[in-house]
C-alpha cells in the first residue's frame, strides 16, 4: 500500500484554454496559480450522473465537465457519513485520525486548527465558502475565520424566504453566492471557492414524498413526470434476507420505510431525486456562464464530487454508512482547463479517496503539502502521469452513531474487499470484486480464501494502528432501530402508546408539520386554519412525519359558521399547482350543508365519491354507485366535535361524533390510493376558522386484504352519486343495471 507523499513533478505543460468548444495550448508556468472551484454534492454515488451512465437523469453541465477533463471510475470515501467525510476534506486526515479513540466523530483542536483554506490563504489566494458546513469541531470554532468569504447555507427547510417574499432553493442560493464572489474578485489574484450543497441529502423531518422528502430547485420543476423509474438493481428480497441481523435492523433499514419500500413512493421519491441533481447540474451550468463572462474560465480548475454514496433503494436499505460499494463509490470529475486536450475526456481507473482533495488543491496552488496530510495530490493523475507507486489499496471505517450504525474498518483493492465490524463480534466480510462485483457472496468462511482474509485482516489492523489504533469499546448498547419487516412501515419511527394510537399535535406548536403561516397557527390549544375569505387556493397544513396507508384517525374538530374544511388522507403533493397543495381522498368537514359534512370527497381526482349518508361501491371503471343509506344528522357549527376516519386497504369509513357518515369501497385499481400524506385545509370560500386537536393516529397493518369485485358485487338498482358541479335540470341518475 503506498503510504508516503507523492514528490512534487516538475512539468511544462501545454494546457487546454476552456472555452465554449475549443482550446488553445498554454504554457503552466507563465501562468498565475489557477482557481480552484469546488462543487460538493450530498448523498450522490455515481450512478446518478449521466457520464457515469445514468439513462435518465440529465446533467450536460458536469457531462461536459467530464468530457474536458478527468473522470475518475475509482473515487471513494474513507468513511460514509456526512460529517466525517466533510472534516476529513477540510483537515486532511481520516476520521480516525482527526478524533480521539474515546470520542472519534469530534475534531480535536489541533487537527483542524489549519484547514486546507488556511494554507491557501498564506500562499496569496482569497478563499469562499457556501452551503453545508455540517463539521463537528472543537468547542467554540469559528470556521468563518478559516475563510474571507464565509455563509453556512443549510436545508431544512430548502426553501429559503427571501427579502421580498419569494422562496429560493438552497441549491441555487449557494451558487449565487459564489457568483458574487466571483464578480467581486480582484483579477490579480487566484481564488479558491467552495460550494458545498445540501442536495441530494433527503429533508429527513420531512417523509412526504416528491418535493417533501427531495425538494428539489425551481429549474427542474416537471423533469422526469413521466418516466418510469428503473428499479434498483439489487432489489431482489432475498439480497437483503442474507444480510446479518445487525444489519438489517439498523437506520438503513429504518430509512428504507421512509422513501423506497412501495413502488408508488420509489418512482416519487427518485423522481424528486433526479430532479436534485439536474438542479445542481442547471446552477453549476449558471456558474460556468458567469465564470467565462469573467473571463476567469481558462484558469480555473473545476473539480465535481460527493460526500458519500447513497443505497436508493438497494439491497433493502436506504441511506450510506455501511461497507458495500453503494455506500463508498463516489463521483470525481476534474476540469483542468490547462491540462493538454489529448488527456481531457479521460477516465482513469486510479484508486482516489476523499483525503486526496485537501492535498491535491494544494500541490495545485504551490503551496507545500504539510506532512500530517493522509492523503496523495491527485494532480499528477489528471495530468495523465499516474505514478508507477500510486496506491493499489484504501481503508475505510465507520463509527459515527456508534450505538445505532454498525462500525466497521477494513481494506479495499480491486480484487477484494475485507471489512470487520467491530462492535458485532467482529462479523467480517470478504468480497472477490472482480467475480462479485455486487458483493453478494461473503467469502470470509470460505477455506480457499483463509489466506486472503488472514492478510487483508492484518493489513487492516496495522492500518488502524498507523491511523491513530482502537477505538474505546462501546459504551452503551447497541440500538436496533427497526424490525426488518414492520407491520406497519409508517410506524418504523414512532413509538405508540399504549392504546395503539401516536400523537400528531403537541398542543403547542406546529413541529411535525408544514403549511404557510399566513394561515395556520396554534391558538387555545388547537392547528387553527383562517381565512378572511379572499383565497383563490385551498391551503392545506401537511403532517411531514410519514405517510400513511392503512390506519384508525381520531381528532376533535371545530368549524366557524360558513366554514368548509377537511381531513386530507392518503393524498399525494401536488407542486405543479402550489408548493402545499395536496390531492387525495378527503372526508369533509363542512358547517352549513349536513349532507356534505363527513363525506367523501376527492381533491382534484374523482371529486364526490360519496354525499353524506350514503354507502357506496366505487366501480372499477371509477363510477361510484350507492348501494345503501343511512340517516343524515345535523352538526352545530362553533362547537368540538369527534371525526373519526377509518382505512382498512380500499374500505373507507367516516364518523361524526359516532354517528356513521361515509362508508366506502374502492374498487377502482386505476384511481385510488393506498398510500399518501395526511393534511388538513382551509378552503376557498367565505370567511371561516377551522380548529383541530387530540389529533391521534394507529398505524393499521400494512398487507390488508382488498375487497373485490366479487366479494361486494353492485345490485342492479343502485344509482350513481349525483357529481359535482352544474347539471341538467332533467338530470337523472343512472341506474347500474341499465348501464
Amino acid at each position: 500500500m503506498f503510504t508516503m507523499p507523492l514528490s512534487r513533478i516538475a512539468l511544462v505543460l501545454l494546457v487546454g484554454f476552456f472555452t465554449a468548444g475549443r482550446a488553445m495550448a498554454v504554457n503552466e508556468s507563465s501562468k498565475q496559480p489557477p482557481n480552484i472551484v469546488f462543487f460538493f454534492a450530498d448523498d450522490q454515488t455515481t450512478s446518478t450522473l449521466g457520464c457515469y451512465g445514468n439513462p435518465i437523469v440529465q446533467t450536460p453541465n458536469i457531462d461536459s465537465m467530464a468530457r474536458r477533463g478527468v473522470r475518475f471510475e475509482n473515487m471513494f470515501v474513507s468513511q460514509a457519513i456526512c460529517w466525517v467525510s466533510r472534516t476529513t476534506i477540510l483537515s486532511g486526515l481520516v476520521g480516525r485520525s482527526y478524533g480521539t479513540a474515546r470520542s472519534p466523530e469530534d475534531a480535536r483542536a489541533d487537527a483542524v486548527q489549519t484547514l486546507y483554506s488556511d494554507i491557501l490563504r498564506q500562499n496569496g489566494y482569497r478563499t469562499g465558502y457556501f452551503g453545508k458546513w455540517h463539521a463537528k469541531m472543537p468547542q467554540g470554532y469559528k470556521q468563518q475565520d478559516h475563510f474571507d468569504e464565509f455563509e453556512a447555507i443549510g436545508r431544512n427547510p430548502y426553501y429559503k424566504r427571501q427579502p421580498d417574499g419569494s422562496l429560493r432553493h438552497e441549491t441555487d442560493l449557494i451558487v449565487d453566492r459564489g457568483i458574487e464572489f466571483i464578480q467581486n474578485h480582484p483579477k490579480d489574484k487566484p481564488f479558491a471557492l467552495n460550494m458545498w450543497f445540501n442536495a441530494c441529502h433527503a429533508e429527513d423531518g420531512d417523509r412526504r414524498p416528491g418535493i417533501g422528502h427531495f425538494p428539489w430547485p425551481e429549474s427542474a420543476n416537471g423533469m422526469y413526470e413521466d418516466v418510469a423509474i428503473y428499479p434498483p438493481p439489487l432489489n431482489d428480497p432475498a439480497i437483503f434476507e442474507a444480510l446479518p441481523e445487525f444489519l438489517k435492523t439498523t437506520i438503513n433499514r429504518e430509512r428504507f420505510f421512509w422513501r423506497w419500500n412501495t413502488d408508488a413512493k420509489y418512482q416519487t421519491n427518485m423522481r424528486a431525486y433526479f430532479r436534485m441533481v439536474s438542479g445542481i447540474d442547471n446552477a453549476i451550468g449558471r456558474f460556468i456562464d458567469e465564470l467565462q463572462k469573467a473571463g476567469l474560465a481558462d484558469n480555473t480548475i473545476i473539480v465535481y464530487s460527493a460526500d458519500n454514496g447513497y443505497y436508493m433503494g438497494n439491497r433493502g436499505l436506504a441511506g450510506k454508512w455501511s461497507h458495500y460499494e453503494e455506500a463508498l463509490r463516489v463521483p470525481l470529475i476534474i476540469m483542468d482547463p490547462r491540462v493538454p486536450k489529448s488527456e481531457q475526456g479521460k477516465v482513469t481507473d486510479a484508486l482516489a479517496l476523499n483525503v486526496d482533495l485537501p492535498a491535491t488543491f494544494l500541490d495545485w496552488s504551490g503551496a507545500s503539502i504539510p506532512q500530517r496530510y493522509q492523503g496523495h495530490s491527485l494532480r499528477a493523475v489528471v495530468n495523465g502521469n499516474t505514478p508507477d507507486d500510486w496506491r493499489k489499496e484504501t481503508f475505510h471505517e465507520h463509527f459515527a452513531v456508534r450505538n445505532r450504525i454498525p462500525a466497521f474498518e477494513g481494506l479495499r483493492n480491486q480484487q477484494f474487499k475485507y471489512v470487520r465490524y467491530f462492535d458485532h463480534g467482529n462479523h467480517e466480510f470478504l468480497h472477490d470484486l472482480q467475480n462479485d462485483p455486487s458483493e453478494l457472496i461473503n467469502l470470509a468462511g470460505d477455506p480457499k480464501y483463509a489466506q486472503t482474509l488472514a492478510e487483508m485482516r492484518q493489513r487492516t489492523t496495522q492500518q488502524v494502528a498507523e491511523y491513530g489504533g482502537p477505538l474505546d469499546p462501546l459504551n452503551a448498547k447497541f440500538s436496533a432501530s427497526t424490525p426488518p419487516h414492520p407491520v406497519a412501515s409508517a410506524a418504523v419511527t414512532v413509538s405508540p402508546g399504549k392504546d395503539g394510537f401516536v400523537n400528531l399535535f403537541n398542543g403547542k406548536n406546529l413541529n411535525g408539520w408544514e403549511g404557510d403561516p399566513k394561515y395556520w397557527s396554534v391558538k387555545d390549544g388547537a392547528i387553527t386554519g383562517v381565512t378572511d375569505g379572499s383565497l383563490k387556493m385551498n391551503r392545506f397544513l401537511t403532517w411531514k412525519g410519514s405517510t400513511i396507508q392503512n390506519f384508525d384517525l381520531r381528532v376533535k374538530v371545530k368549524v366557524s359558521a360558513g366554514g368548509n374544511s377537511g381531513l386530507q388522507y392518503r393524498g399525494t403533493s401536488r407542486p405543479d399547482i402550489g408548493l402545499d397543495v395536496v390531492t387525495g381522498y378527503q372526508c369533509d368537514v363542512v358547517a352549513d350543508n349536513p349532507n356534505y359534512n363527513g363525506m367523501l370527497y376527492e381533491e382534484r381526482g374523482r371529486r364526490i365519491l360519496s354525499h353524506t349518508g350514503e354507502k357506496v361501491i366505487v366501480a372499477p371503471n371509477g363510477q361510484p354507485w350507492i348501494v345503501g343509506h343511512f340517516p343524515v344528522k345535523e352538526f352545530e357549527p362553533d362547537q368540538w366535535h369527534d371525526f373519526r376516519v377509518l382505512v382498512q386497504g380500499n374500505h373507507h369509513q367516516h364518523w361524526i361524533d359516532g354517528h356513521p357518515t361515509a362508508d366506502l369501497i374502492d374498487l377502482d385499481a386505476a384511481g385510488r390510493s393506498l398510500e399518501g400524506v395526511l393534511a388538513v385545509q382551509v378552503h376557498v370560500g367565505p370567511a371561516m376558522q377551522i380548529q383541530y386537536k387530540d389529533f391521534m393516529i394507529k398505524h393499521l397493518p400494512d398487507e390488508l386484504p382488498l375487497k373485490t369485485a366479487e366479494q361486494h358485487q353492485i345490485p342492479a338498482d343502485a344509482v350513481g352519486v349525483r357529481p359535482q358541479g352544474r347539471l341538467p335540470k332533467d338530470w337523472k341518475p343512472p341506474v347500474y343495471g341499465q348501464q
